[in-house]
């Protein structure tokens, strides 16, 4: 091979090397034109790898993230050579938890029991919580935490005062009581509860005052004016002891006929007597305990206090008479301002033409 000819291979190769990285660089380029990009996925729905590019042909597998379960299909999206993925209605729903127990002396609030979903849970005043106060729905679609419990606050025993007892409205076991529990509080004769009687367990965990145990006395009863009294003993008397009261005559007791010596060393309220009023009229007829009587015949002329009493007035309008009613109240009673009174002649010879005889309105 003589030098030209060597020189003219050489020149042939040299333009082949320069002319190689086109073709492969078109080559490579026309390859990709159709490749498809990683896919653009909806919501909770996930694939395997980090591949950025894919052939046509290829398939990729759907799958659901943690807590998410599928819904409709396929499951699977094909490359096409357009360089497009071919179309699903696949779906990935979030799963469930089932709905929380009722917390009994509380209560739970919350808005959904799908994955990721939160229940807080509070106890009633006088409750505390034993547990978590809040539960979250995981990925297996189970609770994170159980239904908590609330349990009632504890009060120690309640105190007793001296010459004192307690009476516990339940049974009590131990030296404990919970929230809520009651009693009352007596006290050994001659002794007397000062203070109120019911006791409860608080919710801050303490008993309500513990009242105390006291002799009471009261001095002797007064007698009230125109009455008498069941006991006239000058002596003190102990609580709760009563004396009776009652009224002379025709006075009317008003108030509680029987007085209580009371836990503050004093007398319930005293009774009294209310006297008897007179009719002030001496010539007409009236209407007294559903009768109509002429006045005369009202003997003795008295009627108790709080009775009523009815005296007839007239329309003149209309020439007709009507009943207008009083009522004694402690020796007084007040005669209607329609009354009028007859004279003695319209009385002895025209009692027939009186409001009371003619025809009633």
């Amino acid at each position: 091979m003589n030098v030209c000819t060597f020189l003219e291979k050489m020149e042939r190769m040299l333009t082949l090397f320069l002319l190689c990285p086109f073709v492969f660089f078109t080559v490579m380029t026309s390859a990709q034109d159709n490749v498809c990009f990683r896919p653009e996925l909806a919501g909770n729905i996930e694939m395997d790898g980090l591949q950025r590019y894919f052939s046509p042909g290829v398939e990729l597998v759907l799958s659901c993230k943690q807590g998410y379960t599928p819904l409709l299909g396929p499951r699977k999206i094909v490359c096409t050579a357009s360089g497009e993925w071919t179309k699903t209605k696949f779906m990935c729903r979030p799963k469930r938890c089932p709905y929380p127990d009722p917390l009994s002396n509380g209560e739970l609030y919350y808005e959904d029991t799908v994955y990721q979903s939160t229940i807080n849970y509070t106890c009633h005043e006088g409750f505390i919580l034993t547990g978590a106060d809040t539960a979250e729905c995981l990925a297996s679609g189970t609770w994170s935490t159980p239904v908590p419990e609330c349990k009632p606050v504890s009060c120690g025993l309640a105190p007793i005062p001296q010459f004192g007892m307690i009476v516990y409205e339940k049974r009590i076991r131990g030296n404990t009581t919970d929230y809520g529990v009651r009693g009352t509080y007596r006290c050994l004769p001659p002794y007397v509860v000062i203070g109120d009687a019911r006791a409860e367990c608080t919710a801050s965990g303490k008993w309500t005052k513990t009242p105390e145990c006291r002799v009471v006395t009261c001095p002797p009863p007064e007698n009230i004016d125109r009455g008498y009294m069941s006991s006239n003993d000058q002596r003190d008397y102990d609580y709760m002891e009563t004396v009776n009261y009652g009224c002379h005559g025709d006075y009317v007791l008003e108030g509680s006929l029987q007085i209580v010596c009371q836990q503050d060393g004093n007398w319930s309220e005293k009774p009294s007597c209310k006297a008897p009023c007179s009719v002030g009229i001496q010539r007409a007829r009236i209407l007294y305990k559903g009768q109509k009587m002429w006045i005369k015949d009202l003997n003795p002329n008295k009627v108790l206090h709080k009775e009523t009493v009815s005296v007839y007035c007239e329309d003149k309008t209309r020439k007709c008479g009507y009943a207008v009613s009083t009522q004694c109240i402690d020796g007084k009673l007040k005669i209607p301002d329609c009354f009028e009174q007859p004279s003695q002649v319209s009385y002895d010879l025209f009692s027939g033409s009186f409001p009371s005889e003619i025809e009633q309105c």
